[in-house]
């Protein structure tokens, strides 16, 4: 198959711009090589919450999605949803969660998260729920 389609290109031709926000080294490295290996362009990454909701202000509206750890230091990331949400209402958040912070992900769902990705992280699933937030 010659045509592979990267699934981070837009209808125009251009990669969706994605957010990271992650306070492990390991997974915003792992989350970036599977997001880049498909297209997407990673538009900035942040190591808190604090963090994410600064560079989400400063970034938008040129960021397609955010993905957003739920545990992080200094902010957490149910915070930090709750302040880009505020802050754009159309925003698009994915959290991204450790098995068994069920309650956690579903205030986040309720908050106005699109989707949720539960570590380790799996490329083929990352990306399913990344498309399905930005369809």
């Amino acid at each position: 198959m010659s045509d592979v389609k990267l699934e981070g290109i837009k209808p125009d031709g251009s990669p969706y711009k994605i957010l990271i926000a992650d306070d492990s080294i390991f997974v915003t490295k792992q989350l970036r090589q599977i997001l880049t290996s498909a297209g997407f362009e990673v538009v900035g990454e942040a190591n808190t919450g604090e963090e994410a909701v600064e560079k989400y202000k400063e970034l938008a509206p040129n960021v397609d999605l955010v993905t957003l750890d739920i545990t992080m230091p200094k902010m957490d990331g149910i915070t930090a949803l709750e302040k880009i949400m505020e802050f754009d209402k159309s925003a698009r958040v994915i959290i991204v969660s450790a098995l068994g912070r069920d309650d956690l992900v579903k205030k986040a769902l309720m908050l106005g998260a699109k989707n949720f990705i539960v570590k380790p992280l799996q490329r083929q699933k990352v990306l399913e729920r990344i498309l399905l937030s930005l369809s």
